[in-house]
């Protein structure tokens, strides 16, 4: 949600969809609760968040059982809308964007805003954007560091560490009760 209020607030979005990842076509997590779950816990962040954002809102784009994809994801976002589009995302992702399925056609979809990583050379991510032709299309956002990751949060959980404050209320709630990361 940090990384969310941050975009909002130095591109000037009244609002950000959190799009939860379906399935992953590349990974799999440890423990993975499932596509519903992180669609409850992205809602459960969305709706406790009081910002000057006019809304966080969660859509169900890539709950569809196949595997997602972001050019997938933004080619139905930009048939729905007719707003301009930006992809917020790490840039341990936008390093890896040559990667992903389509790329080019990502950046034609949608500008990129990219928050700074640790590990993470800046100049790395620039590189990448501009052999896929996207220079014009991406801007950096300037991050506080928090130090806090989703690995981390399931490692705590599951040590019996608690979590609170480290992700919002209503995401260590559902966590709770559904028993996730044990």
């Amino acid at each position: 949600m940090v990384l969310a209020q941050e975009a909002a607030a130095q591109l000037g979005l009244s609002r950000v969809l959190l799009v939860p990842t379906g399935r992953a076509p590349h990974k799999e997590i440890s423990g993975d609760p499932g596509a519903g779950v992180r669609l409850e816990m992205a809602g459960a962040a969305a709706n406790g968040d009081v910002t000057e954002v006019e809304s966080f809102e969660v859509d169900e784009a890539e709950r569809t059982g196949e595997p997602s994809y972001a050019v997938r994801t933004l080619e139905e976002l930009a048939s729905e809308r007719d707003e301009e589009l930006v992809w917020i995302m790490g840039a341990d992702a936008a390093a890896g964007l040559e990667e992903w399925r389509n790329p080019e056609r990502i950046l034609e979809l949608a500008r990129v805003a990219v928050a700074d990583r640790r590990g993470v050379e800046r100049e790395a991510v620039v590189d990448v954007i501009g052999r896929l032709g996207g220079t014009q299309r991406a801007s950096f956002l300037e991050m506080p560091e928090i130090g806090i990751s989703s690995s981390m949060i399931r490692e705590r959980v599951a040590a019996g560490r608690p979590v609170r404050y480290l992700v919002p209320d209503g995401v260590a709630d559902v966590i709770e009760r559904r028993g996730l990361y044990r």
